[in-house]
């Protein structure tokens, strides 16, 4: 069985899918009484899988009449999917940020979920077993060199 923040983010997905300009504005109480959860957890939902690198841009305004804005970030053309990347990747890269490009990609239908889940696999600390900042250099380097033999098919 899945979580509530899970369906939260399924909801969310499914609404950004059918509006037709890739965005949604939402109130996160309205939110938090669809789900009968806090407030909290829509925060939470929103600020882990709901970030620019997993492709979205989020915007908020708190207050009485605060909204959650949500647009799904499309990266049209291979050249700007690759400036994209050498801006997201740079010299270095920490784990949560080399998965959440690596989301990216299999969400915008770039990587197969094999590729991707081979990908996470070399990016795991565990992986590389070295101290930072080393880890992240040698992180971003094979990602980099990955992801070009990747997405050069």
């Amino acid at each position: 069985m899945r979580n509530i923040s899970d369906l939260i983010e399924q909801y969310l997905k499914h609404m950004l899918k059918e509006s037709p300009g890739g965005a949604v504005e939402l109130q996160r109480n309205d939110l938090a009484d669809r789900f009968s959860c806090v407030p909290s957890q829509i925060n939470y939902v929103i600020s882990t899988r709901f970030t620019l690198e997993k492709g979205y841009f989020v915007e908020s305004k708190r207050g009485g009449g605060g909204y959650i804005r949500i647009q799904r970030v499309e990266l049209p053309t291979l050249s700007a999917l690759q400036e994209h990347l050498v801006q997201t990747i740079g010299e270095q890269v920490d784990q949560d940020t080399a998965e959440g490009v690596i989301y990216q990609l299999e969400e915008g239908k770039h990587i197969t979920r094999r590729e991707a889940n081979l990908l996470r696999a070399a990016m795991s600390r565990d992986s590389l077993a070295v101290k930072l900042p080393l880890r992240d250099e040698i992180r971003a380097r094979l990602l980099r060199a990955m992801l070009v033999t990747l997405l050069m098919k």
